[in-house]
């Protein structure tokens, strides 16, 4: 008997070379209790019964042979496969448990607790041995029973754990992948309960899921144990933090947040017949984010830990103990997606058609897929699926995934980034909306419809097969360029897809874009909220603005959000940030925007850009503005950031727009910080020399600048053939701008679309001696090997 091998380890004795005893996921419990928790990583101690127990069950129950003789009947085709799986099922379950594995259960149980005869609450996890390796995940495939208490009920969830190995998905995708049946074993996990039910608990990656940017950390949250937010049943918050700035603790790099829905929670049940039990959230805790931003990068640190010490991307689940407020780590495997993917290809999709949308979501990737929708309620209608076809449902998990696999595309009404439907979809490379409230009911059923996830952090589904393009990218095939080519970004939700083209930065971010679309309301109908007479807008901005107790705090956040991302995108490459140049017919759209905007015959050339920033008119929303670039640098760490100037007309306009700037804690040299002009009124070219001495560079807008130096208004389209962005004077400008720019030690770039559609302009710029181009990102390859081959040519014509 003492030479007999214990079916009971405790966590701390087994590691990552333990998977054949105890399965992935106890194995890489028992790796972190042993070598993380010196880094500060709380993991909840446990014990695990081993594989041999499992094949002690199966020897002791005379079920090898049956459970053979079943397979080969599936295999053969004599069975389908929900009746192989029903009769494994039924065998298992006659089964009993070996009387020394009781024995075993029971001591560990006790000791688990600290007191004889205890009745600690824990989860009981299952652990296959094949399992969460990183060429073959089988997460999900096998159950977990939360909250059990007592030794009966411990015994009975570690043989339900058993029976689990053959589930009908566990069977289908273990013939799938190529692996015996009778080769897997199966380990079975029992934690001490985190008591997340009081607090919250979710999923985090690190790596972005949708894009493979590998310097975030993803973290979602829900309230309640974690189950809804794995299984995808409900819509999470979300946080993502920049990894690179994690060391300095001075700083907050959290540059992405978005409060979830978080209808419901799974607490505690009242009785052993329920140990869970679902509950509604009420709207107060809704409004509120899980975690504190302390929590946020304390579970972004342990990522990065995690992340080190496996040597590659992980998928970790943690909880918070509402009794304790402590978190703790309660899974963590490698990431299987994005961090496999190989090659430096890139796809690029874009949607040529229209067609009226009829539900959006969040975007899962960034592919576009055409097909007829499927409305299903339930997997069991299964058989009505046609290959090819738009999967529409409320919510998935593993037993969808034979569906999944034949579909075009993927939308779901529940779920966030980190849901089954999100992650099963990366994998299989499909376009995905999920959380796309009322689709099942809004998608017809049968209809052909366009799921676009190409057009931002927002996935929409249209009415109709619209046209769309594909485009490859070869990265490593892109010559090397001495004038540096950067890109033009205006939607932070899309800035992390492009961190694989080899771009010297951003030459332009547009701030307008991010207020119009995430912010959505006028600057100074927040900082003067009270003296707002707007009701409708007093009502939206109050939903808007719900969970901030200053309404001004709402702007700095969003926009300062949105910023980081673009910025983190390239850092620590610069980014060029143009403040605001709404017009003011645009600025009136804005939510509680017309109270405070002049009705203009001309706001192409009214009050815009910088003749705003220093006004009595917008002063104060010029001062939001700059807290949250103050916040991007200063809190965040992202000192890459370059605040550029829009239409700044006279040299004394330039100096009162720096003084506001310094006002509000933005002097230029401070902390690095440079001020570039744009250099689109003839002005800043005829006096170069002095807006030289005032900024640090220029950025040619040579749409604005062609209108006002040809007299065309650009959007007349009576005099469209004459706008020409190339026309002699315009050139004539654009090179004597670079010349005394250069003579005066300062940086010349130029934002805009015409390098990408005419190659004769891009060999101008590049003989100008330009310093940089900026384009949109599905140009860039275009521009790339356009001034490759200008700069190629002007060397082998220099004398």
């Amino acid at each position: 008997m003492g030479d007999e091998p214990s079916y009971v380890v405790d966590l701390t004795e087994v590691g990552h070379d333990d998977v054949a005893r105890v399965g992935g996921k106890n194995a890489s419990l028992g790796e972190m209790l042993r070598e993380l928790t010196a880094v500060g990583i709380r993991v909840p101690s446990g014990f695990a019964v081993t594989a041999e127990a499992y094949r002690a069950f199966l020897a002791a129950n005379d079920l090898e042979d049956e459970l053979a003789t079943r397979l080969e009947e599936l295999r053969e085709g004599g069975v389908e496969l929900v009746e192989a799986g029903r009769s494994i099922r039924a065998a298992l379950e006659r089964g009993e448990l070996p009387e020394r594995l009781c024995d075993e259960i029971a001591t560990a149980y006790a000791e688990l607790d600290g007191r004889e005869g205890g009745d600690a609450d824990v989860a009981v996890r299952s652990s296959a041995t094949a399992e969460d390796l990183p060429e073959a995940s089988f997460a999900g495939q096998q159950e977990t029973f939360l909250n059990i208490r007592g030794i009966e009920q411990v015994l009975d969830a570690c043989r339900r754990c058993f029976v689990s190995l053959f589930t009908d998905r566990a069977i289908a995708y273990r013939e799938e992948h190529g692996f015996d049946h009778l080769q897997v074993s199966l380990s079975v996990g029992v934690q001490r309960m985190v008591r997340s039910d009081l607090a919250g608990a979710g999923v985090m990656f690190s790596i972005d899921t949708d894009t493979g940017f590998p310097r975030t950390v993803l973290i979602n949250a829900a309230l309640g144990l974690g189950e809804l937010v794995v299984a995808g049943a409900i819509d999470p918050d979300e946080y993502l933090v920049f990894k690179p700035l994690l060391d300095d603790e001075s700083l907050t790099p959290i540059i992405a947040r978005k409060r979830g829905g978080k209808e419901r929670r799974m607490v505690y049940g009242s009785s052993t017949d329920e140990p869970t039990r679902v509950e509604q959230v009420g709207d107060e805790e809704r409004a509120a984010f899980v975690l504190s931003d302390d929590e946020v990068l304390q579970l972004a640190r342990w990522a990065v830990a995690l992340e080190e010490h496996y040597g590659r991307p992980v998928d970790v689940e943690w909880a918070k103990d509402g009794e304790s407020g402590e978190l703790f780590v309660v899974q963590a495997r490698p990431e299987t997606v994005h961090s496999q993917r190989a090659g430096a290809a890139l796809t690029s999709y874009r949607l040529t058609g229209e067609g009226r949308r009829l539900v959006a979501g969040l975007a899962v990737g960034d592919a576009i897929g055409v097909g007829r929708a499927c409305t299903m309620t339930s997997v069991e209608e299964a058989e009505r699926f046609e290959d090819g076809a738009v999967l529409v449902t409320e919510m998935t998990d593993p037993d969808w995934l034979p569906v999944m696999k034949r579909a075009a595309a993927i939308v779901t009404e529940h779920g966030g980034r980190t849901s089954h439907a999100a992650i099963v979809s990366r994998e299989l490379g499909l376009p995905a909306v999920v959380g796309a409230h009322g689709a099942t009911s809004a998608l017809p059923d049968g209809a052909e419809v366009t799921v676009s996830c190409a057009e931002g952090e927002e996935g929409y589904v249209y009415d109709g097969a619209l046209d769309f393009e594909m485009h490859d990218i070869d990265v490593d095939a892109l010559p090397s360029t001495d004038t540096r080519v950067m890109l033009n970004l205006a939607d932070p939700s899309v800035a992390l897809r492009w961190w694989q083209l080899p771009a010297d930065g951003v030459g332009l971010a547009r701030m307008e874009f991010i207020i119009d679309n995430d912010v959505k309301v006028h600057p100074m109908a927040l900082a003067r909220f009270d003296e707002l007479e707007d009701e409708d807008a007093r009502s939206a901005i109050a939903e808007l603005t719900r969970g901030f107790d200053d309404k001004r705090e709402y702007f700095v956040q969003t926009l300062a959000e949105g910023i980081a991302r673009i910025a983190a995108s390239r850092h620590p490459a610069p980014v060029v940030l143009r403040m605001s140049d709404f017009k003011t017919n645009e600025y009136a759209e804005l939510i509680g925007g017309r109270q405070f905007e002049p009705d203009e015959e001309n706001p192409m050339l009214g009050w815009r850009g910088a003749s705003r920033y220093y006004s009595d008119g917008y002063r104060d929303g010029f001062a939001l503005e700059c807290a949250a670039v103050r916040r991007v640098r200063a809190r965040m760490g992202l000192r890459n950031l370059v605040v550029m100037i829009p239409f700044c007309r006279t040299v004394d306009e330039a100096d009162r727009v720096l003084e506001a700037l310094a006002d509000n804690g933005l002097e230029r040299g401070d902390d690095g910080l440079e001020v570039y002009v744009m250099a689109e009124v003839p002005s800043n070219v005829v006096l170069a020399d002095l807006f030289a001495e005032r900024f640090d560079g220029f950025s040619i807008g040579s749409n604005d600048l062609t209108q006002l130096v040809l007299g065309i208004d650009r959007d007349n389209e009576a005099l469209a053939e004459q706008f020409d962005e190339s026309d002699p004077a315009v050139r004539r400008l654009i090179g004597g701008l670079i010349e005394t720019a250069h003579d005066h030690d300062r940086k010349v770039g130029l934002c805009g679309q015409k390098p990408s559609d005419d190659a004769s302009f891009a060999r101008f710029l590049v003989q100008a001696g330009i310093d940089s181009i900026s384009v949109t990102p599905d140009s860039f390859t275009a521009v790339k090997e356009a001034i490759a081959a200008a700069e190629r040519k002007r060397t082998a014509s220099a004398p």
